[in-house]
């Protein structure tokens, strides 16, 4: 087993750990700990909210959840001679959850707080609890499924660099200009509402808490991609913005369908992950791996080989409108006709949309060449329900 080196008492919020770690994206960040390339290392992991979202039957939690306060990461974490040009090479060797904390929550964020991928059908907070039993997974909120979970970090990313950082917020804030009272927000501006940034403190904290980048989307330094299968085995080139890169990570899920599309979508958890990080001098370059990071999969994954799936297309389902080859109403439609079947199995609405997040879904662009249509599909295992769920 790799060392301890980033430990947290789960328990505690983050800044109140010994080396808290921090939920903003920003270039002076101080690192929590330094690492040689080459070097094996186990962090400890908060699950995203730093503990708002309780274990029982109530989704008032998930309605008011303090969303400034998301994404809360461990790190960062100094890569010895990494420099501004280089590839960061980030293997994912391990990944659990702590012994006592065997349980995770999946939520349906309400439309005034944050919303989700189909929050004009689902407006309203709900939130299912998932136990697990070693690689297995049940919830007492989505009866009769059971399904073999696949660990991954949902965020892990490096910093960037200052000019970087400005980029993001510059294009941020002029996509949030468009429509600035939009519910859900277009994007999320920097805000020094709940930031926790390590050890810092004084005038350094309020000027990094005003620039400091929400962690909440993907950018060009990785951050909250939400890949599934990017489990144990996996291995992740970055490019690499500042000295040391900055390696952090968080977000752990237990399982996740393609797309987490309840935005609190995979089953959040806190856990542990272990990492060996190593160096590809000026791989940016020779590898033209530049803007964002390239992700090789490990060989784990759940052992699922029958499926029913369902298809999407780019029609507008509120009003019928044909639109020209967008993927995004494709995969809503797939996502939507599988959620009215499953309600004819007995499942709820929200039932059935938690379980699409939750469970190993595989999503696929089919075809997004043949006009006016681009068609999506969304494919559910149909091993993991207790009943056989075919059209008979």
């Amino acid at each position: 087993m790799a060392k301890t080196m980033y430990a947290l008492d789960l328990s505690k919020p983050m800044e109140e750990q010994a080396h808290p770690g921090h939920n903003r994206w920003h270039p002076d960040i101080p690192a929590a700990f330094s690492v040689d390339p080459g070097t094996s290392f186990r962090m400890d992991c908060k699950e995203w909210t730093d503990g708002q979202i309780q274990n029982n039957d109530s989704a008032e939690d998930v309605r008011t959840v303090n969303l400034t306060r998301v994404h809360v990461l461990s790190g960062p974490v100094y890569v010895n001679g990494a420099e501004p040009g280089d590839l960061l090479v980030v293997d994912i060797l391990d990944i659990g959850a702590h012994q006592g904390y065997e349980w995770g929550f999946n939520g349906i964020f309400a439309k005034e707080n944050g919303g989700s991928f189909l929050v004009d059908h689902y407006p309203e907070a709900a939130k299912s609890i998932w136990d697990f039993e070693g690689i297995y997974t049940t919830s007492r909120h989505v009866p009769g499924v059971k399904f073999a979970g696949l660990i991954h970090p949902g965020l892990i990313g490096v910093a960037p660099s200052m000019e970087l950082l400005q980029k993001w917020n510059d294009r941020e804030q002029k996509l949030i200009d468009t429509d600035p009272n939009r519910v859900p927000a277009l994007a999320n501006a920097p805000t020094s509402e709940s930031v926790v940034l390590g050890n810092l403190k004084g005038a350094e904290f309020d000027r990094i808490a005003k620039e400091g980048a929400r962690t909440v989307p993907p950018r060009e330094n990785g951050g909250n991609c939400d890949i599934k299968n990017l489990s144990k085995g996996s291995r992740i080139y970055f490019p690499t913005f500042v000295e040391g890169a900055k390696l952090s990570v968080g977000d752990l899920h237990f399982s996740q369908g393609d797309g987490e599309i309840t935005f609190c979508g995979g089953i959040e958890m806190s856990g542990w992950i272990e990492l060996k990080v190593d160096i590809i001098k000026g791989g940016m370059e020779k590898y033209k791996i530049e803007e964002n990071p390239v992700f090789q999969p490990g060989p784990v994954e759940p052992n699922y080989n029958d499926f029913l799936v369902f298809q999407g297309i780019s029609v507008d389902d509120r009003d019928g409108s044909q639109h020209y080859l967008d993927a995004n109403l494709a995969y809503r439609n797939a996502c939507l006709n599988a959620i009215e079947y499953l309600k004819t199995l007995g499942y709820t609405g929200e039932q059935a949309y938690m379980l699409l997040s939750t469970a190993p879904v595989e999503g696929r662009i089919n075809g997004i060449v043949d006009i006016p249509n681009a068609c999506c599909t969304i494919a559910i295992p149909t091993q993991i329900f207790d009943k056989d769920i075919r059209p008979k």
